[in-house]
């Protein structure tokens, strides 16, 4: 035993929040001696439609005392946050720098670098990066990502954590969280081919949905589609004559008509798979790639009844619904019946409440 053992500093506690246009998600992690992840707490609480739109807070308040009462009701003492901004908010850039530079070499090639991609002026933006690894290409450079959002975008989530008590001590992308998780669960249960699997990771949110088609680290494809689950709630509306929150509220209750799943349930799961069948063709059609070895499946639309059977029976690959708390020790404060249902909505999250565990 080393004597600074005894001193060792365990990470802070950190929530992962994931705010979309649709709810507010929390995730707090722990981990265990052996190192094995540890879901202490986690919850969800509806946004009301027009709160936020496109990534822009419109109804601060009302998304603060959201957010409030979604840390209070978790349980969760920690004061600082992992938050999240939508990738269309952030460019990123793959560049290549000789390697050896110091740590201030570094960040000044970056900066003169950053000039060539970024529409603004940097003292508009807050830029960042991190180095992937050695270039496959030229043994004597590296691969670094450089990322960078307008100030105003990210002082609004900081604005925002302050604002609900707590301090936003990270603000990644969306889909970086959503993919940090997912390749947790892939590494731990490959599927489909092991370390050199295609995945293609589609996370169905409300408005929107995104695919990433994963090899191991790599990001081989990445895009956002206009389709989601609001979509299913204004079928609902059309169909019984309801309003779009009474369709919402009746959608979550699972108070709907008799006729529901064959009149409304089912035509959209079939215009889903149809809308992943097309992103994947797209995919094909831009790599030299020809199939994937899996598809995953996150967010609140990925448990509809039938949806991954009938993904499957339109692209012909195997696909199947991510639990991005599989392989992690579920504790005592965590309801195990009501995550069933919820855990695909976790993955971005998850991926945020992981970074605490990050060097």
């Amino acid at each position: 035993m080393e004597i600074g053992s005894l001193f060792s500093r365990k990470p802070a506690p950190l929530i992962g929040l994931d705010i979309s246009s649709s709810s507010a998600k929390l995730v707090e992690l722990g981990r265990t001696g052996d190192g094995t992840l540890v879901l202490e707490r986690c919850g969800i609480v509806p946004l009301e439609a027009g709160w936020i739109n496109e990534g822009n807070i419109e109804r601060f308040d009302d998304v603060v005392a959201a957010v409030r009462r979604l840390v209070s009701g978790s349980g969760s003492r920690a004061k600082h946050a992992a938050l999240a901004l939508p990738a269309s908010m952030v460019i990123t850039k793959k560049i290549l720098l000789p390697a050896g530079l110091s740590a201030r070499e570094m960040e000044m090639q970056v900066q003169a670098e950053a000039n060539q991609y970024i529409p603004f002026s940097l003292d508009e933006v807050n830029l960042d990066f991190y180095v992937i690894g050695p270039s496959a290409d030229s043994a004597d450079d590296l691969e670094v990502m450089i990322a960078a959002s307008r100030k105003e975008k990210v002082e609004d989530c900081q604005g925002l954590a302050e604002a609900a008590g707590l301090t936003a001590t990270v603000v990644d992308v969306d889909s970086n969280a959503s993919r940090l998780a997912a390749q947790r669960v892939i590494r731990l249960f490959p599927y489909g081919g092991g370390d050199d699997a295609l995945v293609a990771l589609c996370e169905i949110g409300s408005a929107s949905s995104t695919m990433q088609v994963l090899r191991g680290d790599d990001v081989l494809y990445e895009r956002d589609q206009n389709f989601g689950g609001a979509q299913l709630t204004q079928m609902i509306a059309r169909q019984y004559g309801f309003t779009r929150e009474e369709a919402e509220l009746k959608k979550r209750a699972g108070e709907l008509p008799n006729d529901y799943s064959e009149e409304v349930l089912l035509p959209f799961v079939n215009s889903l798979a149809q809308e992943i069948e097309k992103a994947l063709k797209l995919f094909f059609t831009s790599t030299p790639n020809n199939r994937v070895d899996s598809i995953l499946l996150a967010g609140g639309a990925a448990g509809l009844h039938g949806l991954p059977e009938t993904i499957t029976h339109y692209t012909s690959f195997p696909c199947r619904v991510v639990d991005p708390f599989e392989g992690m020790v579920i504790g005592p404060g965590v309801r195990e019946q009501k995550l069933l249902h919820e855990a695909p909505s976790y993955l971005t999250a998850c991926g945020l409440a992981m970074r605490r565990f990050l060097p």
